[in-house]
């Protein structure tokens, strides 16, 4: 998953070639990385390993005592990091998370698209319109305006790198997870739509789709899954 976040830094979406060999990991001193959703599970992976590199990482999560431990653990590696609160479903605080960034780093060159919800498990039938509201709103809709909001400021280093986090439910969907698979597949569709224009201002974008890994995030469906076996 972390060298896929990498490699992306240096593929081309829109040709299918790789600009590097796989084999070698890009240095990113100098650049300023955007992950959301990171101070837990793979969004903390993809900061360390992007702050790794040499990046100066901002993280954020909706718990300001999350992003405190996770900017503590980062520094203790001797990584470059700040961070703040952001719930990038809310329009301020996404505003707030690219400002933040620009003044405290002087741009943005890499965004990590990785907060995504999943309020809903079950038959897809018995998910309600308010369910399909708040995983749309946040892992798509949420996840193309941040972008929209980024590019410009990418624009004005001369280009950047978007990596959009899906994931296997978007090729096949989890048992259970109906509509959140649905919104993951949408993130597919949207990486090939951004991906053409953003490529005439020097802007790569990419989609990883990890498979289940055992975060807080997926504990959940593993707890149903254990409990429908009993």
């Amino acid at each position: 998953m972390l060298k896929a976040v990498t490699r992306c830094l240096w593929s081309n979406s829109v040709a299918g070639r790789r600009m590097l060999s796989h084999h070698i990991s890009p240095n990113l001193s100098g650049k300023v990385a955007i992950v959301t959703a990171s101070t837990d599970g793979i969004g903390l992976a993809a900061a360390e390993a992007l702050g790794q590199r040499g990046a100066h990482v901002v993280v954020s999560s909706r718990r300001q005592t999350n992003v405190d431990k996770a900017v503590l653990l980062l520094r203790s590696k001797n990584i470059q990091v700040i961070g703040t609160t952001c719930n990038v479903g809310k329009a301020e605080d996404r505003e707030k998370l690219i400002n933040m960034t620009i003044e405290q780093c002087g741009g943005v060159d890499i965004l990590v698209s990785n907060a995504a919800v999943n309020p809903f498990f079950g038959n897809i039938l018995e998910s309600t319109e308010e369910v399909w509201d708040k995983i749309l709103g946040v892992n798509v809709k949420a996840s193309f305006l941040l972008i929209k909001q980024v590019v410009p400021h990418m624009e004005k280093r001369g280009g950047g790198s978007v990596v959009i986090v899906s994931s296997v439910a978007g090729y096949q969907p989890m048992q259970g997870l109906g509509p959140y698979s649905v919104s993951k597949t949408a993130l597919l569709g949207l990486t090939r739509a951004l991906a053409p224009d953003l490529a005439q201002s020097n802007i790569r974008v990419n989609c990883v789709a990890p498979g289940v890994i055992k975060t807080r995030f997926s504990a959940a469906r593993r707890h149903q899954k254990q409990r429908s076996a009993v």
